[in-house]
């Protein structure tokens, strides 16, 4: 009797005990639209820890927090192809102009990497340490990452080792070639650096010192991440001069072939008023090139402006040996001479498009007042001829100026971004609204890149299917570099998530207005934490190094 009356006792007290919750999130009632490509369907989603634990009809079940996403879509987090806050984020790691517009992953290393580190790498960039009190105690990926890690980050970074840094590290910023020992040493970096997580071998062939690496030089650097399944990912050499592209991509293909390895093309583009129109036929010859068996694929940003330093408008050789070597060179009448002579014949002959340059960044307090103008509108004042100007003022800036181009056309952007190969990027470091880095006028790429991919191109101009759209927002970009467990809504992949309301996801930022937050992304979650909330960093940094195919960890 005393038995039975025991377990009828216990049976009552379990009956009466909270049910524990079934998931830690629970998303219901969302589109699901999980990455694949396929068509969006109406489910729940369950996540545990860092997991997505299932999908399905979850409304019976309970969580810790519960998500109603009725009317909106849930997407994996977006991967941005290539972005620059691998430096950003050390110092503010919110990355607020990043998980705002829904991107819980970015990817870095366009030719200078975050590692590896010596002297010489150093230099260049301690201006901005100590301007932001970080201290660069890493000298390779591990150390790097374990850092990251330290400070806290919202979002997942994943990084290729830079060409253009291992040569800084093993020869400077001379215009040479490498002894045999010297080349010997930057594949020793390259394999240590995919040993340690490196995607593969990531080139800025545009810009000094990279642009003095032959063709051969990177095929030997290629060929030692493809050992450990990296690729080729690459802003070629030219990317509109007439009939240079061309080479420029077929460049790129043949270091693919080299190391019989992937090959990316950064920031599809074609340059220059002049050249509006071609992307057809660069659409056709990457087709040609995939049809010939190479596995080659590219991304885009969704804006006709690029960005970069305003020193890339001059003559390569004139940044040979440093920043203080070129500055040297801009204050010599005589090279100044040379200088204006090359770059009037510049763009086919039509010389340096000074109404089109818009200066947005500057170093020197006392040019704050031109950020937002056009470099021809700077010369007018100054009552200088345009060339001048830009010397001027690369030498009052220390040659630290950002500027923004205004140098493609939406019909070709729109060609680019259409192709089933190719995937989006921001080609941006996280800036934010307050913190360390919401100076002057950055391209609103920083801000708005996939909000304005989903706004105007899918809502709005319908260029893309959404499933297409958030397929190359997610699984290929993941699929491309190797980032498993990444990019796809499906149980036991990790739990990067996005839930948006199409109707109004909407890029705020502008070039004249670019501080400004996309709207419309709600909630994103990385790693299964939510780092964004309705308009508001969620005080929480789960992000973490992701690690390439050769990595030889733990």
């Amino acid at each position: 009797m005393k038995d039975s009356l025991a377990i009828l006792l216990a049976v009552l007290l379990l009956s009466c005990s909270p049910t524990k919750p079934s998931f830690d999130v629970l998303i219901l009632n969302g589109r699901i639209v999980d990455g694949t490509g396929n068509s969006w369907y109406y489910g729940d989603i369950g996540i545990n820890g860092d997991k997505i634990a299932e999908i399905g009809k979850l409304s019976d079940r309970t969580a810790k927090e519960t998500i109603d996403a009725k009317g909106k879509i849930v997407t994996p987090g977006y991967i941005d192809m290539l972005g620059w806050s691998g430096m950003n984020v050390i110092v503010d790691g919110r990355a607020m102009s990043k998980i705002s517009q829904g991107i819980t992953t970015e990817v870095i290393g366009e030719g200078v990497s975050v590692a590896p580190v010596n002297d010489k790498a150093a230099k260049e960039r301690q201006g901005f340490l100590q301007k932001h009190g970080v201290k660069e105690t890493w000298s390779d990926f591990n150390g790097y990452f374990m850092l990251l890690e330290e400070k806290g980050s919202a979002i997942n970074v994943a990084s290729f080792v830079g060409a253009t840094q291992v040569r800084i590290c093993v020869i400077g910023y001379d215009d040479r070639d490498p002894t045999s020992d010297e080349m010997d040493q930057m594949k020793a970096l390259v394999r240590e650096a995919m040993e340690q997580g490196a995607l593969g071998v990531g080139t800025s062939l545009i810009y000094a010192p990279a642009s003095y690496a032959t063709t051969q030089e990177l095929m030997e650097l290629t060929k030692v991440a493809a050992e450990y399944g990296g690729m080729y990912i690459s802003h070629i050499r030219d990317e509109g001069d007439d009939g240079r592209q061309v080479e420029a991509i077929y460049e790129a293909a043949d270091i693919g072939k080299s190391a019989n390895c992937p090959v990316e093309i950064w920031h599809l583009k074609v340059a220059g008023r002049r050249n509006w129109g071609q992307m057809a036929d660069i659409v056709r010859l990457i087709h040609q090139l995939r049809t010939e068996g190479l596995d080659i694929t590219a991304d885009v940003y969704p804006y006709i402006a690029s960005s970069n330093d305003l020193d890339a408008s001059l003559p390569t050789w004139v940044l040979d040996g440093g920043r203080e070597k070129e500055l040297e060179r801009l204050a010599d009448p005589e090279q100044r001479k040379k200088m204006k002579e090359e770059m009037r014949k510049s763009y086919g002959g039509a010389g340096i498009p000074f109404q089109d340059i818009m200066i947005s960044a500057v170093a020197a307090d006392s040019l704050k007042r031109y950020e937002g103008r056009r470099m021809m509108e700077v010369a007018t004042m100054w009552k200088l001829d345009p060339y001048e100007a830009l010397f001027e003022f690369l030498l009052r800036d220390s040659a630290r100026t950002d500027k923004i181009t205004f140098s493609m056309s939406e019909p070709d952007l729109r060609m680019a971004m259409a192709q089933p190969w190719t995937s989006f990027c921001t080609d941006a470091s996280s800036k934010g609204l307050d913190g360390p880095f919401n100076e002057g006028k950055p391209h609103p790429r920083a801000y708005g890149s996939m909000a304005r991919v989903l706004g105007t191109y899918v809502r709005d101009e319908k260029i893309l299917s959404l499933e297409d759209a958030v397929r190359k927002m997610t699984s290929q970009p993941a699929q491309r570099v190797g980032l498993k467990g990444r990019g796809i809504l499906k149980p036991g992949f990790y739990a990067d998530v996005v839930v948006a309301d199409l109707e109004n996801v909407t890029d705020k930022a502008t070039f004249e207005s670019p501080h400004q937050y996309s709207v419309g992304i709600e909630h994103v979650f990385v790693n299964g934490k939510p780092v964004w909330q309705k308009g508001s960093f969620a005080d929480n940094f789960p992000g973490r190094g992701l690690r390439g195919p050769g990595y030889r960890g733990d």
